[in-house]
């Protein structure tokens, strides 16, 4: 069978997977930035013990296997305390977590790269410094990497592949199912490379645009 009409037929099951690919990714990234940003100002604050804690909490997540860090979750948290996550609930913590590591480095680094004067200029108006953080600094800070950020939301749909180890009926998922009823181990596959490519190309190139539209922004 080739690649079309095995899509056309199957097209329910690939359908499927991208709505489901595409909502752990989105849940990922939205979680992940929210935590990302906390992390990042852990790892900025005055306190030892607050740093150490976000410092390790970065290193442990980058210097992990996704894969491992799923088990624990989906598997670890159920056999030792008892958590009975679902498939969809322990896929969408895991792609959030491993996410939040990577994104708390990209926010450190546009936190740190905003010019001290201006936060100096805001406290000398009589701002305090979260006020001067949370309407000066993070503000400018986020839009600074809003390409990293893209950037990381295109290696969660790719890495979101992994959560149909425990049974999400994501893109790899369905291509499983798809082969079990075939017997065709190649064209399920393939489509699937397709279908992921298609998004990861199609969203880099609406952050490419949406990225010199904010540089166009900056020099008006």
């Amino acid at each position: 069978m080739d690649l079309i009409s095995m899509f056309i037929e199957y097209r329910s099951y690939f359908l499927t997977g991208i709505q489901y690919t595409l909502l752990l990714a989105a849940i990922g990234v939205f979680c992940g930035f929210i935590l990302g940003l906390i992390v990042a100002l852990v790892r900025m604050s005055p306190w030892g013990i607050l740093r150490f804690i976000g410092h390790a909490w970065v290193e442990f997540l980058r210097g992990t296997p996704m894969l491992v860090q799923l088990f624990i979750i989906h598997y670890g948290f159920s056999t030792m305390f008892g958590i009975n996550f679902s498939p969809i609930e322990s896929g969408s913590i895991t792609l959030s977590i491993n996410s939040s590591a990577y994104l708390a480095e990209i926010f450190r680094a546009g936190i740190q790269g905003v010019d001290r004067g201006q936060g100096e200029a805001a406290r000398s108006l009589g701002m305090t410094k979260g006020m001067t953080m949370r309407h000066i600094i993070i503000p400018q800070a986020i839009k600074s990497v809003l390409p990293a950020i893209g950037n990381e939301f295109v290696t969660i749909i790719k890495e979101s592949s992994i959560v149909s180890i425990i049974g999400i009926t994501e893109l790899m998922f369905q291509s499983g199912a798809i082969v079990g009823i075939t017997y065709d181990g190649m064209t399920p596959y393939l489509i699937v490379a397709i279908l992921y490519f298609i998004l990861t190309f199609t969203l880099s190139r609406i952050l490419g645009v949406f990225e010199r539209k904010l540089k166009t922004s900056d020099h008006r």
